[in-house]
């Protein structure tokens, strides 16, 4: 059994190894302005109602869960459809590991919870100002993210070490997007190795995780409103642990090659959100 709330709706990436979405009807006022439509079904359900728990200090595992799986919800009731593949990876270690990822929109930072909590404690490594946002901020803190100042490497370093080895310590895996910013293309030059370090210091395992997620955009003023794209699919694949070895230089290559892959074949399909630039 899985202690979450809400009945049968916080189960729903509880499908095996794969989920896809079933079709939907969308609505006329979605075809319309199907970002007004998100957006204001997003700040009136899922992010309101968690935010109203955080602020009476009630923001527990469950309650992320459900608020997490609300918003895949929105995304394929505005024509999104979900595809995710591997999820038996993140039941195929024992004990905690890392989630080593791309950063592709917000629409992860939402999602990812209600795929992996289900199955394992699990936290972020976070860049601070998520941490102090109106409204979202306490929901963030709660969750006993590692916190990124984004200032200064070595710094960052050090928090990543001591707050991973922390956290893993507890049992609790953590997720990490190595790029120093989200982006819709895959650049390994800018995909640190900062998860290979924590992991191998740990001697936990690392699940590699491709995603692509651009049908929520990135916005030019405010990046966490870009615009959202009915039609195009949201995609995630996790592949089998990986266990480091020395310094760990085969391993990161293989999580690239992995995320590379991956992204080239998935915007060869569904092409790339280019409102979002």
């Amino acid at each position: 059994m899985h202690p979450f709330i809400e009945g049968e709706f916080a189960k729903k990436f509880l499908t095996g190894d794969t989920y896809a979405s079933q079709g939907t009807r969308i609505g006329f006022f979605t075809r319309l302005m199907p970002s007004l439509s998100f957006y204001s079904r997003l700040f009136g359900g899922p992010l309101r109602w968690l935010c109203a728990k955080a602020a009476k200090g009630k923001c527990d595992d469950s309650a992320w869960v459900h608020a997490s799986v609300w918003v895949s919800d929105l995304m394929e009731r505005i024509g999104c459809p979900i595809e995710v593949q591997g999820m038996n990876a993140i039941e195929e270690v024992d004990g905690p590991c890392l989630f080593v990822a791309n950063h592709m929109s917000t629409l992860e930072t939402f999602m990812l919870p209600g795929m992996i909590r289900p199955r394992r404690p699990v936290t972020f490594v976070v860049k601070k100002s998520l941490t102090t946002m109106p409204l979202f901020g306490p929901v963030m803190r709660s969750r006993d993210p590692i916190v990124l100042g984004r200032s200064n490497p070595r710094e960052d370093l050090t928090a990543v070490l001591e707050g991973g080895l922390e956290r893993l310590n507890k049992g609790i895996s953590i997720i990490v997007f190595p790029q120093s910013t989200r982006a819709l293309n895959f650049d390994q030059r800018h995909f640190n190795t900062i998860g290979i370090k924590l992991a191998r210091k740990a001697g936990v395992p690392l699940i590699p995780l491709a995603l692509k997620t651009d049908a929520w955009g990135q916005g030019r003023k405010i990046k966490e409103l870009g615009p959202v794209k009915p039609g195009m699919p949201v995609r995630y694949n996790f592949a089998r642990p990986v266990h480091i070895q020395g310094q760990g230089k085969e391993e990161h290559a293989a999580i690239c090659r992995h995320i590379a892959e991956h992204l080239e074949n998935w915007q060869r399909l569904d092409g790339v959100n280019t409102r979002a630039v």
